[in-house]
């Protein structure tokens, strides 16, 4: 699975406003890549780890549920020609519904597995919140925004304006340290079986 993808939770960190106001001190802006601190934090390798074995599980299922579908696939073609009307229709039946299951797993699996990662994020979120407000206060920055996305809210800003690696610090995590860690290959749960109506199943057992 490649490096775990922040952005559906970094949504929530777009911006920090530190306690100091306009009328106290002068507009200071900053700005920090929340997927590149979350991935640099230690926290990101056991939440990568516990969403790697959430998926597996998810995939396991998947497999499970596809390779019953293909063995009762394979039995119905052998012996839809001997069968009856009656007995050849609740096969065909009993196909297409297990194919709609397949289909409406796969659907709830990625949905599954957002909430789980939402979840593991979580604390960890917290805790780079609590960090930018610190990081802001202690070095008089009035806005923090997140530079992340398709549409990033920052658009143009000084290297200097990145408190990315301050955030790190802070946290006593040294920049960089876990870069490796991010660029793991991609693994992702299988595709379902392309849909085979089990009518068309039918007319190719009645040929035979």
């Amino acid at each position: 699975m490649n490096k775990i993808r922040f952005a559906l939770a970094a949504a929530a960190l777009t911006f920090t406003t530190a306690t100091t106001t306009l009328a106290q001190a002068p507009l200071k802006i900053g700005y920090t890549s929340v997927d590149y601190v979350l991935s640099q934090m230690p926290e990101s390798k056991q939440i990568e780890s516990d969403l790697k074995a959430y998926s597996s599980q998810l995939e396991a299922q998947l497999k499970s549920k596809i390779a019953d579908y293909q063995t009762k696939a394979e039995a119905y073609q052998k012996t839809a020609n001997t069968m009856t009307e009656v007995v050849r229709a609740d096969k065909e039946k009993e196909l297409t519904g297990l194919q709609g299951s397949i289909q409406e797993f796969q659907r709830s699996a990625d949905n599954s597995l957002q909430q789980k990662q939402q979840t593991l994020l979580k604390p960890a979120l917290d805790k780079l919140q609590k960090t930018i407000d610190a990081v802001a206060t202690e070095n008089g920055y009035t806005y923090v925004l997140n530079s992340d996305g398709a549409s990033p809210v920052l658009l143009h800003g000084p290297k200097e304006g990145d408190i990315s690696d301050m955030i790190l610090k802070k946290m006593g995590v040294t920049p960089g340290a876990n870069q490796a860690a991010a660029a793991a290959p991609a693994k992702t749960t299988p595709a379902a079986p392309a849909a085979t109506p089990a009518a068309n199943t039918a007319k190719k057992g009645k040929k035979k």
